[in-house]
């Protein structure tokens, strides 16, 4: 007599944004969208760079804890590090422009992290995807026009680079091109195939 089946991998990105949507769209493979509950509160101390880890891997865990067995959970965190301390996304105008006045004229790590999580293989890592920021010398002036025109209070440090952003930057330096952008594709595809599920090989199948 033989056991039941294993049943089919489930691809969940454990994220409610759009910029990782999106991103993840880019490879063509079937997917669910499932937010994760998780305190984003940092530690006492903490460097950004364990922030974003930590809360990558927390993001993962908690849709993987719901989604039961063969969900392959994609959870990703962005931290911008500004002098070893963690600055994430602004929520408020006010907020916005004073980050943005911070990092005038400066160089920032944007530390972003994406975790997987398999719990029915006993499976889950994740890696940091740093990205050396260099941002131009900014004025009032130019930092109130971006901010009217792109809003970007939901975005890590308030640079919103895919857009008018990149007009504020200098230089950016990375090894995983989308990683600014919230989710380092070759990361995630990395993590995908340790966990049993080729992106390559799922691409352009349906559920």
């Amino acid at each position: 007599m033989t056991g039941a089946p294993s049943p089919a991998l489930r691809l969940i990105l454990g994220s409610t944004s759009r910029y990782r949507r999106e991103l993840l769209e880019r490879l063509h493979v079937p997917f669910e969208v499932s937010a994760p509950e998780v305190d984003e509160t940092p530690l006492a101390g903490e460097a950004p760079a364990a922030l974003a880890l930590r809360l990558a891997l927390a993001k993962a865990r908690a849709v993987a804890r719901q989604a039961g067995a063969g969900a392959v959970v994609i959870g990703s965190d962005q931290v911008a590090d500004v002098d070893g301390q963690p600055i994430g996304k602004p929520g408020t105008h006010e907020r916005a422009v004073a980050q943005l006045r911070a990092m005038s004229g400066r160089e920032i790590v944007f530390q972003t992290a994406v975790a997987v999580v398999r719990a029915d293989a006993g499976f889950e890592r994740a890696l940091l995807a740093p990205v050396r920021v260099r941002f131009r010398t900014l004025g009032d002036a130019e930092i109130e026009r971006y901010l009217r025109l792109e809003q970007p209070y939901d975005c890590a440090g308030s640079a919103k680079s895919e857009t008018l952003g990149i007009a504020l930057l200098s230089a950016i330096d990375s090894d995983d091109p989308t990683a600014l952008v919230g989710l380092p594709l070759i990361r995630t595809c990395e993590l995908l195939r340790a966990a049993g599920l080729d992106p390559v090989l799922l691409a352009g199948t349906t559920p």
